[in-house]
């Protein structure tokens, strides 16, 4: 146990009393004098080192229990309250220090979070860690029951989570993003028939993205970025979903029909393409031919103007010679021979008696 240095104070007080008391008495009686008493030189640097200690040790009990830091990790950022009020500027990731009793600092995630629109069957067995909400529950344009499903993915922006918060408080979420995305999702598909909700998926994917997207981005301070939204089903009636399927039959009947006219019109166009092609094949032989006996005949016929333009008077005349010599020759060797003249002919021709073949066979 560390001795008390005041009462060794005291007892010095008391000693210097006693010991004036006494030197009176002494002087006055001749008693001898008494020192006071003083604590030993270890005593005193101990109690000096406990002191220090004791500080040390309360300083660090009051850092536990207030505990004035904070640590900021990685996907997060913090807002610092100071007497209720909260600062514009957000503590970005690391350590930082506060003011206890007076601040806190109020830590927010600003990484994508998920929000899930689907069935109550569906969600029981969905992971816990990803918000789950109700499916969307729509009457169509002539007043069907619709159920639509479909994922938000969405981020709360740092640089606006303090006014974010201040404004919509730490359930900002349940009243920015859910109101805006049911009320989006009942105007688009509410413009809709049934029936084309299947037909048109794409293009309502697109409105709803483009109208949550717009009117949350258009908030005052931007306060939550949307990332994606995917239109994962379009939950129809039962009745509508069986004259669809009935309608899709139909469809794909009259398809194949159209196919099969189109293959059988394009069997038909392709004999009557070989026929066409036949035809003008025996055509162009034809033609050739014909073209070829043209020729023939154009050429027999200039030839035969070139030999009549050759046959002048003198070469007719040594014809006629040559003819009359063989003439005379046949009538020395056979005198049963005949002459006669074809009419228009200018050379007679001679008719022999074959009966005797020595003089036919001369005369040949």
């Amino acid at each position: 146990m560390p001795i008390d240095n005041d009462y060794f104070k005291n007892r010095q007080q008391q000693n210097k009393g006693s010991n004036n008391q006494s030197n009176n008495n002494n002087s006055g009686g001749g008693g001898g004098y008494e020192p006071p008493f003083q604590p030993p030189e270890m005593f005193k640097n101990f109690n000096k080192q406990s002191g220090f200690i004791y500080a040390i040790i309360i300083i660090v009990i009051a850092l536990f229990m207030t505990k004035p830091y904070v640590i900021i990790n990685s996907g997060e950022v913090g807002i610092k309250v100071t007497t209720g009020k909260y600062e514009t500027d957000p503590l970005q990731p690391g350590f930082h220090l506060f003011i206890p009793v007076v601040q806190k600092v109020i830590t927010v995630d600003t990484k994508v979070r998920l929000i899930n629109y689907m069935s109550v069957e569906k969600m029981s067995g969905f992971d816990s860690g990803i918000k789950v909400n109700p499916a969307i529950n729509i009457l169509d344009a002539r007043g069907l029951p619709v159920s639509i499903e479909l994922t938000v993915q969405y981020k709360l922006l740092p640089s606006g989570a303090p006014m974010t918060i201040a404004t919509w408080g730490l359930s900002w979420e349940d009243k920015i993003v859910n109101p805006v995305v049911r009320n989006i999702v009942r105007n688009v598909v509410g413009e809709f028939n049934a029936e084309q909700l299947p037909t048109k998926r794409n293009e309502i994917a697109v409105l709803i993205e483009n109208g949550i997207r717009t009117q949350i981005e258009a908030l005052e301070g931007k306060p939550v970025s949307i990332e994606s939204v995917q239109l994962r089903e379009i939950v129809l009636p039962t009745k509508i979903k069986e004259q669809i399927e009935r309608v899709q039959i139909a469809n794909q009947e009259s398809e194949r029909v159209k196919y099969e006219v189109l293959r059988a019109k394009q069997e038909a166009e392709k004999k009557a393409a070989l026929a066409k092609g036949e035809a003008d094949k025996n055509r162009i032989e034809s033609q050739g031919r014909a073209d070829a006996v043209t020729i023939e005949a154009n050429a027999q016929a200039k030839a035969n103007k070139l030999i009549a333009n050759s046959l002048t008077p003198n070469l007719l005349k040594m014809q006629q010679i040559e003819v009359q010599g063989k003439f005379n020759e046949a009538l020395r060797v056979n005198k049963d021979a005949k002459i006669f003249l074809t009419p228009g002919g200018s050379t007679p021709n001679i008719w022999v008696d074959t009966k005797n073949k020595e003089r036919d066979s001369s005369i040949r």
